[in-house]
């Protein structure tokens, strides 16, 4: 059980000492808990190589712990010093045109280098040494946004050289890798691992396996990356929870792996920052322009909730407008608060707002924080007042298991993107619909991967898994939950082959489905699907030609193969032929939630439901007064009924309604 903790990411290096202390008394009279500091300080604590200058930091970390704060440090990796790019110029990222990323900013390093390897866990054991035993330091943030600025992928020399051993480990035998590869394929068979290049400036598509390949060698570097790094921490920091923040919306590299090694999964929560750029429409974005997303804060809660195994906090709460998006409005007045709750009521154990101070000079200085640069409150020191009172209204609660689980795979989203056959393929775009259509209806989710425990739940869905192994087939199986399983899902093996049964290859068995045939159609062929006899309805432009001896429930109107089976139905398994969308996602969602024994509720576009243990919340994202579902047995703690525009609400029930477990 846990009540919400709250605190503020802070820059004391970016103003004068004189101000560090007052600071820190007003953050504590504020009702904050937790202070985030140093994940850009490598450059000013070690100026020149071997000389450290700690002084400055030792007085922040005092003032701040005597004042009753928490201190967040953090290793300063994400932005190594001029000195070391001097010395060691090959640790800079390389782009996929080949151009060198400079220093001048951050994350100018490549996870491919070993040198700058070594310098992190340098870097790192000087600071664990530092504070490790602090009394004031309760936690350790490693690096800052491992994906920001795309640099997960670089096509560096030394990348280039890691992941010609990578394959060699691999593959053992370049005869496997060519086999493996099928580069009998336009005559491109390598003699050796030393003649293999990186995916980048070819004439045409690279082949996809090595597309493939090297994301998960990438990836690897992350994973390696943090773990020497968390080592490095546990041993001379024991006791204190170690964390990164993830961004939302990022699959660049599994994130399920790099939380294995991590205490707690953070990320950083920027609702309006990433709306222009989501696949909502024009017509939602303009809806929801001062709100975000109704699903943005749920769905990235949920999914680093579940990486985390229970454990998620905010890290970087947006506070107002940003400074990095395409355009950056201002969120509406009471949205600071909203998200909050809605991070916590989707399981934070904390959230902490970027940042206490705008800054005054250098690249963000259009970025809001709870203060001005002049000092004076903004929008979400107003909002914080407001969150501390709630607060003190609510019994500490804890999140519980959900009776629906999403499978999300980073894997199969990598293989849409090397083979999307088709240019305005949804590809991760379709996980966020389905979590946006289920929560629509008041279902609440887990999120679970490939290696994840699957039992306990009445339904799974699988919005876009295109690799699934014999291992995850058998799992699936073996579950007790229904199973709704999306297009393309075990379309290709492991090593981006067609199986040898054809799609969904592992999971023929289960959906008794045959793929004979895909293709993907411009939005004017406006083909559509009449789902159990109901009004016939639209899909994105992927469909399949199916072969089947089960039962079809839904099928294509369309003037090739009209009447071809759509919606397929086995004893465990209703498979998707094509990508549903609007409309026709609710319907399929709601049959499928049905026959798993769980009753949906249509809560409508701007009303979200949901529950932390004993505690309902509900988050009003329209401009309309929005009536709670009629519970008799409900004792209002926060907010009222009707849910006030841009408001949240907060009861204590019993008994959770039926529409929230399984029958």
């Amino acid at each position: 059980m846990s009540k919400l903790e709250l605190g503020v990411c802070y820059y004391p290096e970016q103003w004068d000492p004189s101000r560090w202390r007052d600071d820190a008394a007003r953050m504590v009279d504020m009702g904050l808990d937790w202070v985030r500091i140093a994940e850009f300080t490598w450059g000013l604590i070690e100026p020149e190589r071997g000389r450290f200058e700690w002084g400055w930091l030792d007085e922040v970390i005092g003032i701040l712990g005597e004042a009753g704060l928490r201190v967040m440090m953090s290793t300063p990796t994400a932005a190594p010093p001029k000195w070391l790019v001097d010395e060691h110029p090959e640790i800079l990222p390389v782009g996929p045109d080949g151009q060198v990323r400079g220093f001048g900013s951050r994350r100018h390093y490549c996870f491919s280098s070993d040198v700058y390897l070594a310098e992190a866990c340098r870097i790192a054991t000087e600071y664990a040494r530092r504070y490790g035993q602090n009394p004031y330091v309760k936690a350790w943030q490693i690096d800052n946004e491992y994906n920001d600025h795309e640099t997960v992928l670089s096509y560096s020399d030394v990348a280039r050289q890691g992941f010609r051993r990578w394959l060699a480990d691999r593959y053992r035998s370049i005869d496997v890798l060519n086999e493996t590869w099928g580069t009998v394929f336009w005559g491109s068979s390598y003699s050796g691992f030393d003649q293999i290049e990186l995916p980048n400036g070819l004439v045409a598509s690279p082949n996809p396996t090595q597309s493939l390949d090297f994301r998960r060698y990438s990836s690897d570097r992350v994973r390696l990356f943090s773990k020497a790094q968390a080592d490095i921490l546990r041993d001379h920091s024991p006791g204190r929870d170690i964390t990164h923040n993830f961004m939302a919306g990022s699959f660049e590299f599994d994130h399920h792996d790099v939380a294995t090694d991590l205490d707690v999964v953070g990320f950083d929560s920027y609702p309006l920052g990433n709306l222009l750029g989501s696949g909502l429409s024009d017509q939602e974005k303009h809806r929801y322009l001062r709100t975000g997303a109704p699903d943005y804060q749920g769905f990235h809660c949920d999914l680093y909730r579940s990486q985390g195994r229970g454990r998620m906090w905010v890290l970087e709460q947006q506070p107002g407008p940003v400074d990095w998006a395409e355009k950056n409005p201002s969120p509406a007045e009471g949205m600071v608060r909203l998200w909050t709750w809605a991070a916590y009521a989707h399981g934070a154990e904390a959230v902490m707002f970027f940042r206490w101070r705008q800054a005054k000079s250098a690249q963000e200085q259009f970025h809001t924080a709870l203060f001005r640069s002049d000092d004076s409150p903004d929008q979400a020191a107003t909002e914080l007042k407001q969150i501390v009172l709630d607060r003190a209204a609510l019994p500490p609660t804890k999140r519980g298991k959900a009776a629906v689980a999403m499978l999300l795979d980073y894997a199969s989203i990598w293989a849409a993107d090397v083979l999307p056959h088709d240019d305005s393929f949804p590809n991760a775009q379709i996980v966020r619909d389905w979590y946006a259509a289920l929560r629509e209806m008041g279902v609440d989710l887990d999120f679970v991967g490939p290696e994840d425990d699957l039992s306990g739940y009445a339904l799974i869905v699988l919005p876009q898994s295109m690799i699934v192994t014999q291992q995850l087939a058998a799992r699936l199986t073996a579950t007790q939950a229904k199973l709704l399983i999306g297009a393309r899902s075990g379309s290709m093996t492991s090593d981006m082959h067609t199986p040898p049964n054809l799609a969904p290859g592992t999971l023929a068995d289960l959906t008794g489905v045959r793929v004979l045939r895909v293709e993907s159609l411009p939005e004017l062929a406006n083909e559509t699907v009449l789902f159990l006899g109901n009004t016939p309805l639209g899909f994105t432009g992927w469909r399949e030609v199916v072969d089947t001896d089960q039962d079809v429930i839904g099928r294509f109107i369309s003037d090739y193969c009209d009447g071809s089976p759509a919606v397929i139905r086995s004893k465990k398994a209703t498979y998707l032929a094509m990508v549903p969308r609007r409309d026709l996602l609710q319907k399929v969602l709601r049959n499928a939630l049905e026959w798993a024994g769980i009753s949906p509720v249509d809560h409508g576009p701007d009303l979200r439901i949901t529950r932390r243990g004993g505690l309902g919340f509900a988050f009003n994202f329209g401009t309309s007064a929005l009536l709670l579902p009629s519970n008799g047995r409900r004792k209002i703690l926060v907010g009222s009924d009707p849910v006030m525009p841009r408001d949240v609400t907060v009861w204590k029930e019993d008994v959770l309604p039926d529409q929230t477990a399984a029958k």
